[in-house]
């Protein structure tokens, strides 16, 4: 090997062992100012960390309220303006409980998230559904004999005692408020529905996609109102108003 090649190849490690020395003089120099930094910017993050779970613990009660009385749904912005707070700090608390809870997110027909939450009594209404109505299990055995099977009709389509000129219409008041009280949210889910056309859970979810099924679904409503099914957020929706009797 020439004296040429041993000087470069010399001057090439000299390049590289340079700035590593220099950085390692400088990190022996400053290392105290380096780890003050490090734990400083450690303990800033633990005091932030702490501080958002402290707000958390206040913001559980509001939480728990509007899941009870909205059957698991909510979005950001019934949380930011029941809680007084901004939509990001909602979203990001929200995003926590998804995750803690194992809940859905799905975008409305506004585009904005809901977020849903399983709780016992959804769960309950989920299990119910899979089970025939109570109209269907109570019917006597004697019906058993007749040539043709007739479906039992719903209490709001059965025939009303006649009314006296005193005696206000009831039945029409018992249909409107257990509909506005469901349609809370303008919609129903899928055990919602087939409760309220009488029918089984597993009918709704096979029919939900036909062409046919606002018409169908009008045939088995008690007020007559057809429905329609929403594949973006799963939900069922009226596609006109009850009628006035």
């Amino acid at each position: 090997m020439s004296e040429n090649t041993i000087e470069s190849y010399g001057k090439g490690f000299l390049v590289i062992l340079l700035p590593i020395s220099f950085l390692i003089i400088f990190l022996v120099a400053t290392w105290k100012i380096w780890l003050a930094v490090i734990l400083l910017v450690l303990a800033f993050n633990i005091w932030q960390y702490y501080r958002w779970q402290q707000w958390c613990l206040q913001v559980n009660p509001i939480f728990n309220q509007m899941i009870r009385e909205n059957q698991g749904r909510i979005t950001p912005i019934d949380l930011a303006m029941k809680g007084n707070f901004s939509g990001e700090t909602a979203k990001r608390y929200l995003d926590g409980k998804a995750m803690e809870f194992g809940a859905r997110t799905l975008d409305s027909e506004d585009g904005s998230e809901v977020y849903h939450f399983i709780t016992a009594s959804t769960l309950g209404s989920i299990l119910d559904s899979s089970e025939p109505p109570k109209e269907l299990s109570s019917q006597p055995a004697a019906t058993a004999t007749l040539p043709i099977l007739t479906p039992p009709q719903p209490k709001q389509q059965q025939e009303p005692e006649p009314e006296t000129e005193s005696q206000p219409h009831p039945t029409q008041e018992e249909v409107k408020r257990p509909l506005e009280k469901q349609l809370l949210f303008g919609s129903l889910i899928q055990s919602e529905l087939a409760k309220r056309l009488n029918v089984y859970s597993s009918t709704v979810y096979k029919r939900r996609e036909d062409p046919d099924f606002p018409q169908w679904s009008r045939s088995k409503d008690p007020d007559g109102i057809a429905w329609t099914y929403s594949k973006k957020t799963k939900e069922f929706f009226p596609l006109e108003e009850e009628g006035k009797s």
